[in-house]
Order: C-alpha cells, then sequence, then structure tokens
C-alpha cells in the first residue's frame, strides 16, 4: 500500500521544480544575450572591413608595386579579427541553442546569416543517394511512387580537387494510404552542413598545424576557382571547436591522471586595442614511453593574458603527480606541503642548465650576438658542459627502461658524477663574483639543488623537461606566420586545437586524416563510445553509404 506524500513535500518539489525552471530559462536568457552581443560585435567588425576596403580602393595607392605585393596591415589586421569575431560568434550560438534547449519559454538564438552563393558549375556534382524504403512505414504496403527529392549540396574536398557532393533523399508516396515517406537528413558535422568533413579537416590543420591564417587560405582557394569568404570559413572553425570540445576534455582528463607531466609555457602575440600584447600558451604532456609505459602519449594546452602563478595553479588544481619543468616561480604553491589534494614533487630540468653554460662556452651563438671583440669563451663553463654530457650519456643509455631499472643504474652511474659536479661547482664559485655570467649559472642550479638531484632518488622522475619543449616547436614556428593571436577566446580555440593535432601525431596518426574521419563520425557516435575517436583508439571507418557518381 502506497503512502500519499506529505503536502510539504509536494510543496518543496514544487518549489525545487519552479527553481530549477527559472535557472535553466535565466542560464538560456544570459546564453543568448551573449550570442546577440558576439554576433553584433561579428557583424560590425565585417562592414568596417567592408569600408575599409572600399577606402583604399578610392584613395589608396594604386601603383604596381604597393597593391597586393606589400600587403595592407590594416586591412590584415581587421580580417583576422573577422576571422575570430565570427568563429567565437558561432561557439556562442550553439552554446545558446544547447541551453534554450533545456526550456520551454525561451527562444534559441539564431545568427542572420545572408544567402550563401551557389557553388560553382564547374565543380563535379556526386550524387550520394539514401537508400529509400521498400514499403511504407505506415500501412506495410510496397505500392510507393516516387514524388521527387530533396538535394544538400556539401562542399567536399580531395587534395587538389574540388567537388559538390549533393545527397539526394528520395520523397515516396503511398498508393494505398497517401502517406509520403522520406529518408532521415543524414548527419553532418555542423547544423549547416556547408561544408564536408575532409574541407574542415584540411581547413583546421591548415591553420592550426601548419599557421596558415584563414584570410590566407581563402585567397588561395580563389586561385583555385572556388570562392569562399572568411566570413563563412570562421563560422565553420567555430562550429568545429564546439562539435571537438568532448574529445579535449577526454585528453584533459587522460592528461592530467597522469604520474609525471611535462610542464612549460612559450610567447604568444595577441592583439589589444590596436597594439599587440605578449600572452601565454602553456603545454603539459604525458608521455610515459621513455620509462617503458604503454599510456599514450598527450600534449594538453592552455592559453593564459599573462604568465602570472594563478594560470598553472588553476590548470593543476586537480593534479598531485611529479611535474618536470623549469624553475618559473609561479609553479612554487603546487609544491607546498599542506596543498590540496596533495603537494606535487618538484623536478627541474638539466637541459636548461646545461644551455646556461653551453652559451657561454659556445663561439657560434656568441659571435651571432655579439662583436668579435666581445666574444669571450669561458673555460669553467666549457668545462660544466663536459661534466653534465657524462651524465646525458648514462641518461640516453637507459631510455625507455623502467623506473626501477632507472633508479639502479643511476644509484650506480650517476651518483658519483652529480656529487662530484656539486663539489665542483661550489668550489669554483667560491672565486667568482656575482656578477660573473657563470656566476649566474652556477647558482641557478645550486639554489634547487634537491629539485634537480631528485631523479637520482626517484626513477619516475625524468632527467630533462624536453618532452614539454617538443610540444611548443610548432607554436614558436608559427609565430612567424600568423604574427598574433586576435583575441584571447582565439588564444584559447588555438590552444584547443593545438592539444588535438599535436596529441594526433604523438600517437603517430596523420591529424589532417584524423580530424576529418572524426567530424565525419562525432555527431553519430553515442557520447559513452567518444573514446573510440581519440587518437590512440582510432581506427579509419569506410563510410557504409551507397556512391553514385554522376554521368
Amino acid at each position: 500500500m502506497k503512502v500519499a506524500p506529505h503536502s510539504d513535500d509536494l510543496a518543496l518539489r514544487r518549489a525545487l521544480c519552479a527553481a530549477q525552471k527559472e535557472a535553466a530559462q535565466a542560464i538560456a536568457k544570459a546564453a543568448s544575450v551573449e550570442a546577440t552581443n558576439t554576433d553584433l560585435v561579428a557583424h560590425n567588425l565585417h562592414l568596417e572591413l567592408q569600408i575599409e576596403k572600399l577606402r583604399r580602393e578610392l584613395y589608396g595607392q594604386r601603383s604596381e608595386r604597393s597593391t597586393r605585393l606589400v600587403p595592407d596591415t590594416k586591412i590584415d589586421q581587421m580580417e583576422l579579427l573577422l576571422e575570430e569575431c565570427e568563429a567565437t560568434a558561432t561557439e556562442d550560438e550553439l552554446l545558446a541553442e544547447q541551453a534554450a534547449a533545456k526550456t520551454v519559454d525561451v527562444k534559441a538564438f539564431t545568427r542572420a546569416r545572408s544567402g550563401r552563393k551557389p557553388f560553382p558549375e564547374h565543380l563535379p556534382r556526386e550524387r550520394v543517394v539514401i537508400t529509400a524504403p521498400t514499403s511504407c512505414d505506415c500501412c506495410g504496403s510496397d505500392k510507393l511512387v516516387k514524388l521527387g527529392e530533396d538535394i544538400t549540396e556539401t562542399l567536399e574536398v580531395i587534395p587538389r580537387s574540388w567537388k559538390v557532393i549533393q545527397t539526394v533523399r528520395e520523397k515516396f508516396s503511398c498508393r494505398a494510404c497517401e502517406k509520403i515517406t522520406q529518408p532521415p537528413a543524414p548527419f553532418h558535422v555542423n547544423p549547416r552542413g556547408l561544408f564536408g568533413p575532409s574541407l574542415l579537416a584540411m581547413i583546421l590543420f591548415e591553420k592550426f598545424g601548419q599557421h596558415q591564417p584563414l584570410n590566407r587560405q581563402c585567397e588561395r582557394y580563389g586561385h583555385e576557382g572556388v570562392e569562399i569568404s572568411l566570413s563563412t570559413v570562421a563560422d565553420q572553425v567555430g562550429a568545429c571547436a564546439m562539435t571537438l570540445m568532448p574529445l579535449y576534455r577526454l585528453i584533459e582528463a587522460h592528461a592530467l591522471s597522469a604520474e609525471r607531466l611535462h610542464g612549460d609555457d612559450t610567447t604568444v602575440p595577441v592583439l589589444a586595442k590596436g597594439k599587440t600584447d605578449i600572452a601565454r600558451v602553456w603545454t603539459y604532456v604525458r608521455d610515459d614511453r621513455p620509462f617503458g609505459g604503454t599510456s599514450p602519449p598527450v600534449a594538453l594546452f592552455y592559453y593564459s593574458r599573462d604568465r602570472r602563478g594563478e594560470h598553472p595553479q588553476a590548470h593543476l588544481a586537480s593534479y598531485s603527480g611529479i611535474l618536470q619543468a623549469d624553475a618559473y616561480a609561479g609553479y612554487n604553491e603546487l609544491f607546498k606541503l599542506g596543498r590540496a589534494p596533495g603537494p606535487i614533487t618538484r623536478a627541474l630540468c638539466w637541459a636548461h642548465a646545461r644551455r646556461k653554460f653551453f652559451e657561454l662556452a659556445d663561439i657560434a651563438s656568441q659571435a651571432k650576438r655579439r662583436k668579435p671583440s666581445q666574444i669571450n669563451i669561458s673555460p669553467m663553463a666549457a668545462e660544466a658542459v663536459k661534466r653534465i654530457d657524462a651524465i646525458f650519456e648514462i641518461e640516453r643509455a637507459i631510455n625507455g627502461k623502467p623506473a626501477d631499472e632507472r633508479h639502479a643504474v643511476r644509484q650506480n652511474l650517476s651518483v658519483p658524477l652529480v656529487s662530484a659536479l656539486e663539489a665542483w661547482m661550489r668550489e669554483q664559485r667560491a672565486k667568482l663574483s656575482r656578477h660573473d655570467p657563470v656566476a649566474k649559472a652556477v647558482d641557478y642550479m645550486l639554489k634547487d639543488w634537491p629539485a634537480f638531484t631528485g631523479f637520482l632518488d626517484d626513477g619516475r622522475i625524468d632527467f630533462t623537461n624536453n618532452a614539454a619543449e617538443r610540444s611548443l616547436r610548432g607554436i614558436a614556428l608559427g609565430r612567424k606566420s600568423w604574427l598574433f593571436a586576435g583575441s584571447d577566446r582565439g588564444g584559447q580555440r588555438a590552444a584547443f586545437m593545438y592539444t588535438l593535432i599535436v596529441t594526433a601525431k604523438m600517437n603517430g596518426v596523420d591529424p589532417q586524416a584524423w580530424l576529418a574521419n572524426t567530424l565525419a563520425r562525432i555527431n553519430g557516435t553515442p557520447q559513452a563510445r567518444l573514446r573510440e575517436l581519440l587518437p590512440w583508439n582510432w581506427m579509419p571507418q569506410i563510410e557504409n553509404a551507397s556512391t553514385v557518381k554522376a554521368a
């Protein structure tokens, strides 16, 4: 026998439901306002760019030498800003749609887009016909008569070849009950289905993997006979970022569950009110292969506007393993004993320490920075490099060995060399003034000597932080190509995409092929099976739909 709920319980439940409904409505309205604002910013910037181009056409220099051989810096900056704003506006639009879907009273915000131009007629068309039903799903009759078909054209790319794919959904009418039958629309990478997954993967990889801004990509596509506007391409980038976000979260969780992380950061110029500020991209690398581990390697990236210590503290708030890094003071809060969920073990990089001595002992590097009369090779720095290199040789020999074996070798071979190096440095430091460059290199090591020598007592600690430095090479090379990030949101989006692309590379996967296949499958993959799409689990999947080429 069921007991009727107490009236107070009913009132409490109703109040709770009402509060949840109001909270969902408030979140949806806030997301809609945010999407409206970013859409207005993108629209205004688009108009300003058109005005600037018209002004340049009317009043700009007309000499052959100055038209496009010397790029208009102002227009390039505005195009980069438009790229970032369009992608951000699309992300916010999709977030607003997700928030509105949880309510019944708030209408989803939809960006107003100008009608797209038809795809060029000279591009070949490939018809992909979805198999039609053989019987009416209403009454079961097989008396179906074709009424027509709906065609969705999606621009796709094959390397060095363009085509438009026509996805045909035939309509049939039942002669018995007059019900119209048609296959459901297929999944698209984004709600509009404008570009195919291979084209989207190429755009993303060119921008974030090959450091080619979208305006340069659009210019190249125009030379190939396919005119695509910058705002359209940027819109698709924002949609892809939202689509791939679940995979980024899975990679983030995998990285932060590591026993050991390699951390580092590098500068990233970011545009701010007509000037360029220096922002930061942080990386945290999980790579157990040098220790004989089988866990997939990943590189996790974050973006911040400055280099304050609060950023790595937030990134690693839930982490309590080993952190391989340089001597940056912003990490210090992570090493305190009272920290929750526990202190992080500090491990400093011997490659950083060696570099300080090497620069004082290398003739070639000094010749690039100094006049011939100012070149001064330090015998003491050369001796320090020689001693450190002997330890490096031992580490190379045990690379790929498990932690316990590395610990045994280090205790037997490395401990005497490290002890001799410490005694020698302390002896030499007493002879140097505090302003001597060699003294500064010696002090860098001696003041944190326990963090440098921790690898001797723990076989899980690496000798260098080179894994993190390798993950940042692409950004260092890219700075010369894309000049700067257009905004903080653009920097965050770049860090998100670097995570996916660099992780794919570390797992021996072609990033562009992985992105293309993943974008084609992710919307049809249940959340419980998303791990199958991660780079180390990824297996290319052949599409099942039949393909019929147009005659």
